[in-house]
């Protein structure tokens, strides 16, 4: 017999001139009136009388904020902030360089290379034992959470480092999340629903039950 489960939100922030321009992005930077529009759009997917997230909660980056406020001032929902949703950090180096720059591309190569070891760590950036851990805790945050119905703002790759967490656990390898990550991109203002049910007699359980989605779908939620 499963306790009470709660259905969680994931938001990929709107479009921001970073992701029009191509380049690596830190904490700076906010949306395009784009951007600003599918964060309106997200907000109004979500029925006026039931079903609405009872609390936001999103990372404190410009362009999460910023598409977190937008949701949240449609819905009349409070937004909090959490360093636990924040976006992989990036190299110092490489913030705002192209994404086609050659030194770029070779750096991120290495990083992301399925076959070097989980801990590899280039310069100053997370690395993929970093990003493990966060996405536990974050599972881990979200489980204590009063609220049945909660929307995460957070980040593309991170994201998808969440979804990969909760699909093999502790067992996770760089490998198994670079696969996953491949064939499930996150389109900005992209929504995942997942759920979380607590059982008294078997291991707590995650569920994905919507990935990616951009459609108007109120009856889903």
């Amino acid at each position: 017999m499963g306790m009470a489960t709660k259905l969680i939100y994931f938001v990929r922030h709107g479009e921001t001139k970073g992701n029009v321009l191509h380049v690596t992005q830190g904490e700076k930077g906010g949306l395009t009136e784009r951007g600003r529009e599918q964060a309106l759009e997200t907000a109004r997917r979500f029925p006026k009388d039931k079903g609405r997230p009872q609390v936001i909660i999103a990372s404190p980056y410009e362009r999460t904020r910023e598409t977190a406020e937008i949701i949240g001032r449609e819905l009349r929902v409070k937004v909090k902030y959490s360093d636990l949703l924040k976006e992989r950090r990036n190299p110092t180096e490489f913030i705002g360089v192209s994404k086609s720059d050659p030194k770029l591309r070779h750096v991120m190569d290495r990083i992301d290379n399925s076959f070097r070891d989980d801990n590899y760590r280039y310069s100053d950036e997370e690395n993929f034992m970093d990003l493990k851990t966060r996405a536990k805790k974050l599972l881990n945050f979200i489980k204590w959470q009063p609220h049945k119905r909660i929307m995460l703002v957070s980040h593309g790759f991170f994201l998808k480092m969440i979804a990969a967490y909760m699909t093999y656990g502790d067992g996770l390898t760089a490998s198994q999340y670079n696969t996953l990550s491949y064939f499930n991109p996150v389109n900005n203002a992209g929504m995942a629903i997942a759920s979380y049910t607590r059982h008294w007699l078997k291991k707590d359980e995650w569920k994905i039950l919507i990935w990616n989605d951009l459609e108007t779908a109120k009856q889903r939620i």
